[in-house]
């Protein structure tokens, strides 16, 4: 067996999303598992170096998961032929000028979403990564949830019939700061720093559509800043301006609708933080992170609206259970190593940065429609070329 090491840079990694799920759940997790095995008797092992501002939490970082490599000089570890993949988790509104860095120094590039602030800047980075020849991929982690992989099952298998609606439930309650610490950096809640949950999630919400049940076509979106104050990370109250709650309705390629709610500012009555209901002509489903659940038109209930008697029906108790049937690895971790095997052995790998910026035209779109009170249409991106 032949060891392939590639050096990849890791941009901001010391916030908690970097943190958790890319460095330890993914690359140090794939280093501990013997790297990523190639059918040509080659494994690739990723060789991290960390990259930030913050040089002692680079340091503590490091020395805490011993990894050999940091440094807060990011044109020094684009020099380095060594490194041949750059990594963004930044915030949002630092990603395309590193990202243009990159690409300059000829990396083949991974990151975050949303890949930029804007969809120009979003599709200025993909034009620019595919005229340099180099690979690119962005994270859409929620395609590879087991709850969202069961739901992929169901879609491929046939059996909704014919998709008629699909509704998304998404959020919890993130403390304001000042008497409990807030679960989410502050950042999230200023819009001048890249802030508001329609830029994070609709991003999120357009590639899972997209790839399970059509293409998004329009948008109708509601925003609103239901907490105008909360306290940051020193305890100091600040000016909320930035959206933390989104109720959007979708029309979809086939005229599937699609109701999705996204808020920070909701207490969960429900199996999980994210719920996605789909119901067709011939059976429905409710998935989480996790479960999924199903119930086929000769098990539904026959309801009658009655308030005046009290329910006959348990209604969770007559959906089953989709059962597992596979291994089920992290989501983050699986994306990481589909995109190692791409740039190391030309694997495929369809969620480039066009792809990212299609997440970022959505948000903008529902930005307007919020702005201007209107359903919006959604363009093919080839539109904005």
């Amino acid at each position: 067996m032949t060891e392939r090491k590639i050096g990849i840079i890791m941009n901001g990694v010391s916030g908690r999303m970097g943190t958790n799920q890319h460095l330890i759940r993914s690359i140090l997790a794939i280093r501990q598992q013997g790297g990523v095995k190639l059918e040509n008797n080659v494994t690739i092992m990723p060789d991290p170096i960390l990259v930030g501002r913050n040089e002692a939490k680079l340091k503590t970082l490091a020395e805490a998961h011993g990894i050999a490599r940091w440094s807060t000089d990011l044109d020094s570890c684009l020099a380095d032929p060594y490194n041949e993949i750059y990594f963004d988790s930044q915030t949002t509104v630092l990603r395309a000028e590193s990202m243009r860095k990159a690409i300059a120094a000829g990396k083949h590039l991974y990151c975050e979403k949303p890949t930029a602030s804007t969809l120009e800047e979003a599709l200025e980075l993909a034009r620019l990564a595919k005229e340099a020849g180099l690979k690119n991929g962005v994270v859409q982690d929620k395609l590879f949830l087991p709850g969202v992989l069961k739901l992929k099952r169901l879609v491929d298998s046939g059996f909704f019939g014919r998709i008629l609606s699909v509704r998304i439930e998404f959020g919890y309650w993130v403390f304001e700061g000042d008497w409990q610490a807030g679960q989410r950096p502050s950042w999230n809640y200023r819009q001048e720093d890249g802030g508001g949950i329609i830029v994070d999630m609709f991003a999120h919400w357009r590639y899972v559509l997209d790839n399970l049940f059509g293409n998004v076509k329009s948008v109708s979106c509601l925003g609103t800043t239901h907490i105008p104050k909360r306290w940051d990370e020193k305890g100091q109250p600040y000016t909320c301006t930035a959206d933390d709650a989104a109720y959007g309705t979708f029309e979809l390629e086939g005229g599937v609708i699609a109701q999705v709610n996204s808020s920070w500012t909701v207490r969960v009555d429900r199996d999980d933080l994210l719920n996605i209901q789909v119901d067709g002509t011939e059976g429905s489903a409710a998935a989480g992170l996790r479960e999924c659940k199903v119930q086929h038109r000769v098990n539904t209930p026959k309801p009658v609206w009655n308030p005046d008697i009290a329910n006959p029906f348990r209604f969770r108790d007559q959906w089953e259970t989709v059962p597992d049937n596979q291994m089920f690895d992290n989501g983050f971790k699986v994306q990481w190593e589909l995109f190692l095997k791409h740039v190391v052995a030309d694997a495929p790998f369809r969620w480039d940065l066009m792809e990212g910026a299609k997440g970022t035209q959505l948000a903008e779109l529902g930005l307007q429609s919020w702005r201007e009170r209107r359903v919006v249409d959604v363009p093919d991106l080839e539109a904005y070329r």
